[in-house]
């Protein structure tokens, strides 16, 4: 397999893992140096793998998500990194009913560690986002 193909199926994993909830899965996807950039879409930064994966499963770990990443745009930079972006859509259900559905772009790096490429960091921009609150 080649690298961009490679990559397309490390964020296919990330995007599966993250929906079924399969946190140990969802974190062989992370460099251990993670960074996680969510402030231009209302949210914080948070450093390091094992730190973003107890961010986010405190966030969304009740919540129903489904998560589209759609028209890779993929450089090779060196024999171990990269970059890309990703045109993404979410949907997400909180139990009480309330749902948000959001467009944007992952802007991301990667790294080649051992035959493997990881994400090493990711910036979440969103273009739009509708929420919907349970009626009482």
């Amino acid at each position: 397999m080649d690298d961009i193909e490679a990559i397309k199926q490390l964020k296919a994993r990330y995007f599966r893992t993250m929906d079924a909830k399969d946190w140990d899965g969802m974190r062989a996807v992370f460099a251990d140096d993670l960074v996680v950039d969510t402030t231009s879409s209302g949210g914080g930064v948070v450093q390091g793998a094992d730190e973003f994966m107890s961010f986010l499963h405190g966030v969304i770990g009740d919540v129903v998500t489904v998560h589209h990443g759609h028209m890779p745009e993929i450089e090779l930079t060196s024999p171990t990194t990269a970059t890309g972006i990703w045109a993404m859509e979410d949907m997400l259900r909180w139990p009480n009913g309330m749902e948000m559905h959001g467009y944007g772009h992952y802007h991301e790096t990667y790294i080649k560690v051992s035959g493997s490429w990881l994400i090493k960091s990711t910036t979440l921009t969103r273009l739009r986002v509708d929420m919907d609150t349970p009626l009482e």
